[in-house]
């Protein structure tokens, strides 16, 4: 027999799914047979699997050790250490968390993390080999002391939305399975508001949204918008129909050649801040693949502006019930890089009232 407890990371979520994941190996089918002749229990109990699991409960298996190890895919028990390849993993985070500099917590609490991302490191991996802001963050809880190496073999922490590499700001990281939940459906449902801030060419003196439906080559790693006025509402070819964006911009601070924008991100596409700023006109400072070079040159000589000009500086939260009642309704900020003061220039006017009123 082999004991579970659930621990807080693990509660609400029905016991079926967290025998998936302790138990990746075993079939459905065969996991509620072992449920039916209790020889998976729950709290001692018979259990059908649709139950809710709760901290502090316990999940009995009484299985041998050989036939445990199999279905959790392991060749030691969680207790006796770890396989080769949890060994693995836990280097890759470990070097993470000592090569990648810059990074820092902008907020932390049992189940979520704010980490602010500076420009050029990965939110997640693009290819084998590569570290990023994704391993940094295990790195760090085991650093912390936050998480303990054997609860990596039943949930990992994880980044939640992905910013470009060479878009730094705030990133949304789970700890927990529950946090991993919770962001998973603000951002979902859209109910989380997300700010940025860019300096873009040209003078922008009013607030604007765009819309649109975005299109990837991913051959080329470019995408094209498509306006909305294109199509009717019953026209939209299906290709198009889950690529639909919206962009909303205002004002901040003018100057002789440039705007610095603050963003409203409603959606989340792949580059599309970048291709929607462009498409009006007023390209992103910076942004080789979608702006103005010979602009783009002018500061990279003089200020060495060496990638786009785009910074993800701020989140508030909906409404949130309890565990997340201390987000509930918060707004946490992050400071702009430097490079946004050295290329300040002279005011034409300032616009003093930032995300105080709604696009839509």
């Amino acid at each position: 027999m082999y004991r579970f407890e659930i621990t807080p990371k693990d509660a609400e979520q029905r016991l079926d799914k967290y025998l998936h994941r302790i138990l990746p190996l075993a079939e459905s089918g065969f996991l509620h047979k072992m449920l039916r002749k209790k020889n998976i229990t729950l709290n001692d109990r018979k259990a059908e699997g649709g139950e809710r699991i709760a901290a502090g409960d316990s999940v009995k298996i009484f299985f041998s050790d050989e036939t445990l190890l199999r279905f959790m895919g392991r060749k030691t028990l969680p207790e006796s250490g770890q396989t080769e390849t949890d060994l693995s993993f836990l280097r890759e985070c470990e070097a993470a968390y000592e090569k990648i500099r810059g990074v820092s917590v902008l907020y932390e609490n049992e189940h979520v993390l704010l980490a602010v991302k500076p420009a050029g490191v990965l939110s997640q991996k693009a290819a084998r080999g590569d570290l990023s802001l994704n391993e940094w963050l295990t790195g760090y809880l085991l650093a912390s002391g936050a998480v303990a190496k054997g609860e990596l073999a039943y949930f990992k922490p994880s980044v939640c939305n992905r910013l470009d590499r060479n878009t730094g700001g705030i990133v949304l990281c789970a700890k927990t399975l529950q946090g991993a939940r919770m962001l998973g459906g603000i951002l979902r449902d859209r109910s989380l508001r997300k700010y940025y801030r860019t300096y873009v060419k040209g003078n922008v003196r009013e607030a604007g949204l765009i819309e649109g439906y975005l299109k990837k080559d991913e051959a080329r790693n470019r995408v094209s918008i498509e306006p909305v006025s294109a199509y009717t509402a019953s026209a939209v070819p299906e290709s198009l129909r889950h690529a639909y964006i919206k962009t909303g911009y205002r004002p901040i601070r003018a100057e002789a050649d440039k705007t610095l924008l603050e963003i409203e991100l409603f959606t989340g596409k792949p580059h599309q801040i970048r291709a929607h700023l462009a498409g009006i006109g007023h390209p992103v400072l910076g942004d080789y693949k979608y702006g103005d070079r010979a602009w783009n040159d002018v500061y990279r000589k003089k200020f060495q502006v060496r990638g786009q000009l785009l910074y993800a500086y701020s989140v508030v939260f909906p409404q949130l019930e309890a565990p997340f009642a201390d987000l509930s309704g918060r707004a946490f900020t992050a400071e702009l890089p430097e490079i946004f003061v050295k290329v300040a220039g002279a005011v034409v006017f300032i616009e003093t009232a930032p995300h105080s009123a709604s696009f839509s």
